[in-house]
């Protein structure tokens, strides 16, 4: 494939430049990288000339100064979804890296920070890997070092990302973040693991940690961090902005069908198309206001209204993907088409751990604590 090209953008442009110029380039390359189960190099490389791997660091360590914390928050959601439309494999990839250098940022002491700084101008690509298998990542203290043993999977860009944010138990049993050179260890990586329908492109395979020794320069926060509330919870509204990003592409390709057949005269389909619309409306609506109340401080219960979100948006995928299936019918199912792949892509993707749990927890946190007493929302 061609070189990407080389944008330049100032910080308020960058959702409009993701539309008006670089979303319609990674849509139609999409395909090629499912297909072929590739890293999509050429995207990432993109939105790294763009401007967005650094945007949404703090100002201080190289990201985008936006007029204040509301733009930058509006600004963060229009830019996971607008790239999930694109390719939800590119935004799985992209999120994760947001993910990590926030973390980074909010944990990190200033060496942290500053390493993060320069790994951002240099445009290095990060990721967080949390998934591991029986009987888990730990850490042990071996002289003035420490020793890691296993693995993580499900490690999105597995030997694609320059770092990644891990977790390991210590032998207390905490939980303890470490920012780890993962590009330095490809031939630790094992991405032929990741073999499934949809997100082939995240290449999310596995990658083994066993006898690594690492420094505590390595490590990042304090014991326990990486799970503490809220923000474990509720920074989960940025993955529901990317699976919205899928919704709204399916939304528009039904619509792009109907129109260019007989179908759109028909009033049973566009029923369908018009309960589609709705559902898609929903989820944008649900998936903002998360955003807000967890970025912004808008509302006390955060928490529980990002995890009945992601009900919401799964709700809302499901009744969209029934309706492209419906109306579609056969053809959207072929290999190569564009609604075959965002399909799989998100249904693989609503997959995220325990949704049926992460709605009942929200329903029990409105049980117990009155939501009209004070939430604005109510």
């Amino acid at each position: 494939m061609d070189d990407a090209p080389r944008l330049s953008v100032d910080a308020p442009l960058v959702p409009r430049v993701l539309l008006r110029e670089v979303v319609s380039g990674i849509a139609a390359r999409a395909n090629v990288f499912d297909e072929e189960g590739a890293f999509p190099t050429q995207d990432v490389i993109l939105l790294r000339e763009i401007g967005l791997l650094r945007a949404f660091a703090p100002a201080a360590l190289g990201g985008y100064a936006f007029q204040d914390r509301c733009d930058y928050v509006d600004a963060l959601f229009d830019c996971l979804r607008l790239v999930g439309r694109a390719n939800l494999s590119l935004g799985r990839i992209f999120e994760g890296h947001v993910n990590a250098l926030l973390l980074i940022a909010r944990y990190g002491d200033a060496a942290a920070c500053g390493r993060l700084q320069a790994a951002l101008a240099a445009g290095q690509l990060f990721g967080v890997w949390n998934t591991e298998p029986q009987p888990g990542m730990t850490l042990e203290s071996v002289a003035s070092r420490w020793r890691l043993a296993g693995a993580k999977t499900y490690a999105t860009g597995a030997g694609h990302l320059d770092f990644a944010v891990i977790t390991a138990r210590l032998p207390d049993g905490l939980k303890q973040m470490l920012v780890v050179p993962v590009g330095e260890q490809k031939d630790r990586a094992y991405p032929e693991r990741w073999r499934v329908s949809g997100m082939r492109a995240t290449v999310s395979g596995m990658h083994d940690f066993s006898a690594l020794e690492v420094d505590t320069q390595c490590f990042l926060g304090n014991p326990g961090d990486y799970e503490r509330e809220p923000m474990f919870t509720a920074g989960a509204w940025r993955f529901t902005a990317v699976q919205l990003g899928g919704i709204e592409a399916l939304t528009r390709m039904l619509r792009d069908h109907l129109v260019a057949s007989p179908l759109a005269s028909d009033p049973i389909h566009r029923a369908r198309f018009a309960r589609a619309v709705a559902s898609a409306r929903t989820a944008f609506q649900w998936v903002r206001e998360a955003a807000r109340r967890t970025e912004l401080n808008t509302g006390r219960s955060a928490a529980p209204f990002v995890l009945m979100t992601r009900g919401i948006v799964e709700d809302a995928a499901f009744e969209v993907i029934e309706a492209v299936q419906r109306t579609v019918g056969t053809r959207a199912f072929f290999s190569g088409n564009p609604i075959d792949r965002m399909m799989r892509d998100l249904q693989l993707y609503l997959r995220q751990p325990l949704p049926d749990q992460a709605r009942d927890r929200a329903a029990s946190a409105w049980l117990e604590t009155d939501p009209w007493d004070d939430d604005p929302w109510w």
